[in-house]
């Protein structure tokens, strides 16, 4: 379900201070039945370093063809990414955190892992197009449970970056994020249950 930017931006979440120029582009609930307050890391491990490996064939056929898109027009040739075209966020990560995120190793995702804390995570991506962040948080469901929240962050590049926004637009509505919150139901109500969590959750 798509949420309005104020279920995001009333967060007293770090990722306000770390993307403050970047412009909030979705917000959306992540189906997480029966979770707890401590459950977010079982969150963590389902969404991994992304969700684009989980996806429907449609979706996944999408984020081809823009891999395919990207090496014509060469939108992601060496020196349009991070640390090249743009700064890595890491750079503006509190010191601790700065040398977690240099640590962490990468598991085959084309998003960097920025950083995690108790109840968010952050990736980043950069290209000739756009710098963006794929941000997950855990937040009460108002019903007495919690819930995960996936945002997606921008900061386009120019003009190109805008159009390029603009034009894959109708196909993340319809295929990419309704895909991605079904891959990611799917994988919570997957999840193996300890026997400790049903133990917290009686």
């Amino acid at each position: 379900m798509r949420l309005p930017s104020s279920a995001h931006t009333s967060r007293p979440w770090l990722i306000h201070q770390i993307a403050e120029d970047f412009a909030l582009e979705d917000v959306w609930a992540l189906a997480t039945p029966g979770a707890g307050r401590d459950d977010f890391p079982a969150l963590v491990a389902i969404v991994g370093d992304g969700l684009e490996k989980q996806v429907s064939a449609p979706a996944r056929a999408l984020f081809w063809l823009r891999w395919k898109l990207g090496a014509l027009l060469r939108l992601d040739r060496a020196g349009g990414g991070l640390g090249t075209r743009v700064a890595s966020l890491r750079e503006r990560l509190p010191e601790e955190l700065r040398a977690a995120a240099t640590a962490h190793q990468d598991t085959g995702s084309t998003f960097t892992f920025l950083y995690e804390v108790a109840d968010e995570r952050a990736m980043e991506i950069a290209n000739r197009t756009m710098h963006g962040v794929v941000h997950f948080g855990w937040v009460p469901d108002g019903r007495g449970g919690w819930r995960g929240q996936l945002a997606i962050l921008v900061k386009p590049n120019g003009r190109l970056g805008t159009a390029y926004m603009a034009f894959i637009k109708p196909f993340r509505y319809l295929i990419v994020y309704p895909s991605m919150l079904r891959a990611c139901e799917r994988a919570w109500r997957a999840r193996p249950i300890t026997e400790t969590h049903r133990l917290d959750k009686g």
